[in-house]
């Protein structure tokens, strides 16, 4: 069975919004001020292993627009990105352009339970946080990988919303990763 781990890059306040500024958004590009060589190579790391991408629409949109024109610059990490199988959850996008996309539109708590069950890995979700609260809420989620940059932005969206009912963690791995930027690991109390 797979496990499903959620990856983020995460200020100080929760906000995973926008880390690398492609957004537009008023506090984007924050994740670029504090460099993290360890959470580069952690990274490349964390894709080799993921055997599926599974991300909202929103990320996933901002993924196909980039990673497809990246493998000349990102080589490895960007050809793994463009060959792997992706799942994208959207009601509204039902023609993916991006090579290997699946789109689940229906019932994405028995669809992602199916796709942990057919997949041997890891099933990687960056970004994406109102899937990631669906996840969570079903108990879906297996591990949480976060890469908290000392920051506080004060606004965006956050990995976890307002709704968010209690969910207790247990604390697996902490790395610096850079001078100031931590990886922190859990996996939910069951």
């Amino acid at each position: 069975m797979g496990k499903l781990v959620v990856s983020e890059f995460i200020t100080l306040d929760g906000v995973i919004e926008d880390p690398g500024g492609a957004e537009g958004t008023p506090h984007g590009g924050w994740s670029f001020k504090f460099p993290t060589p360890d959470g580069e190579t952690f990274k490349a790391k964390e894709l080799e292993d993921a055997d599926v991408q599974l991300l909202g629409r929103l990320t996933y949109v901002g993924f196909a627009a980039a990673w497809p024109s990246m493998e000349e610059v990102a080589g490895d990490f960007a050809k793994k990105m463009n060959s792997m199988p992706k799942y994208v959850v959207s009601t509204t996008l039902t023609d993916p352009t991006w090579q290997n996309t699946t789109v689940i539109s229906n019932d994405v708590v028995r669809r992602v339970t199916e796709l942990k069950a057919a997949t041997a890995g890891d099933i990687l979700v960056g970004g994406s946080a109102n899937l990631v609260n669906t996840l969570r809420a079903n108990n879906l989620v297996d591990e949480y990988r976060l890469m908290v940059h000392p920051i506080v932005v004060g606004g965006g969206k956050r990995l976890f919303n307002d709704a968010s009912s209690a969910t207790a963690m247990t604390l697996v791995d902490s790395v610096k990763v850079g001078p100031d930027v931590v990886l922190m690991t859990y996996r939910p109390v069951v």
